[in-house]
């Protein structure tokens, strides 16, 4: 009696963990794959070398996430095809004494993506993810008046794409080996 009563709650209590699974939780239509090719992104802005960047940041964060395996196009089960479409900044916060100056910068960063079989052919539904970021502009010096004289933003900006490209990867990873 008290073995089968035993046996009884054991069951009641596995039971309840029927719908959970060991291992990544990939999204039902890309069960099937397994590797990924992540080729160069192509950028539509006007900004640089920031394609090998952002490929880089997405590259590093499926190796930590472990999901899928990066590997040649020839060999993969999907190829990952992104287009940095626009990086753009907005002024967060102005000098205080000049409303016309700009202290504060939010960065974005849009990458439009579709996951592609062997056949070329979609996978499931090819979507955008937004990196974002946050940088203030460095102060060169101070005039006699004691007005901070701002530097150059171009150069702060570049500082902070690395940080933009962080959040997007993160962003994109969990989209595609999550679903969401």
């Amino acid at each position: 009696m008290k073995k089968a009563l035993a046996v009884t709650l054991a069951g009641l209590a596995l039971g309840g963990c029927l719908g959970y699974r060991i291992g990544p939780a990939k999204p039902h239509y890309l069960q099937d794959v397994h590797s990924i090719a992540v080729p160069v992104f192509d950028n539509k802005t006007l900004i640089p070398r920031v394609e090998t960047l952002v490929t880089d940041a997405v590259v590093k964060q499926f190796q930590q996430d472990g999901t899928y395996k990066i590997t040649d196009a020839g060999k993969a089960d999907a190829t990952l095809k992104c287009e940095i479409a626009r990086i753009s900044r907005s002024p967060a916060r102005s000098v205080v004494g000049n409303v016309l100056a700009t202290s504060e910068f939010n960065l974005s960063m849009h990458v439009k993506y579709k996951l592609l079989g062997p056949d070329n052919k979609p996978l499931g539904p090819s979507g955008e993810v937004v990196g974002t970021t946050s940088f203030f502009v460095s102060t060169s010096s101070t005039t006699a008046s004691h007005q901070q004289v701002l530097g150059d933003v171009t150069s702060d900006e570049r500082q902070a794409l690395p940080l933009a490209a962080e959040e997007l990867a993160k962003r994109l990873v969990t989209q595609l080996s999550e679903g969401w």
